[in-house]
């Protein structure tokens, strides 16, 4: 150590040992920990393919060519949708917002922000047997194949009823100015 520290002939050892050891320890160090930014495996699919049935509370139900029951009882439309209105302001609003834009009171704490329902860029373009799967299931009923899923919908079918996601559903597509894509 002394060797290195005084000996005159010893300057190559010196900046050796006080340079370049400290500096391969910093580059070796950085190397472990700086941030990895990678882009995702795959692109995010924002409307992923239904599942062609799905359980509901024991009972299956084919989702494919399926069509909201309470639409076409027309003398209790109204009521449906008022009822709807009601559900949505329950549940849904606090993360799709009271104007249904997205903008809700928890919007911000997720990532993908909550979709809207207003313009012809979503919701007018499902099915409403689409929009049924997706309040009844959440995001657990997400197709596994096609990981990773960013969603926090939540499962509704644990707290609403068949006829209850109908009146949902039936109350979006009316407060949006949409209508629901036809198979």
């Amino acid at each position: 150590m002394r060797a290195v520290l005084v000996d005159e002939d010893k300057k190559v050892m010196r900046t050796i040992v006080f340079i370049l050891v400290p500096l391969l320890a910093g580059l070796i160090t950085y190397a472990r920990v700086r941030p990895a930014f990678e882009p995702p495996v795959s692109a995010r699919i924002v409307h992923p393919e239904p599942p062609t049935e799905i359980d509901f509370r024991g009972k299956t139900i084919r989702i494919l060519g399926l069509e909201n029951p309470l639409r076409k009882d027309a003398a209790n439309l109204l009521k449906h949708i008022e009822d709807g209105k009601k559900i949505y302001y329950q549940s849904c609003f606090y993360c799709h917002g009271d104007d249904l834009d997205g903008k809700g009171h928890f919007a911000q704490a997720f990532n993908p922000l909550p979709l809207p329902f207003r313009g012809t860029d979503t919701i007018a373009q499902l099915p409403e047997s689409f929009v049924f799967w997706r309040i009844a299931k959440g995001w657990r009923g997400l197709p596994t194949g096609s990981n990773p899923w960013d969603s926090s919908m939540p499962a509704f079918e644990d707290f609403l009823t068949e006829d209850e996601i109908w009146k949902a559903s039936l109350f979006i597509y009316n407060a949006s100015g949409n209508k629901p894509r036809t198979w």
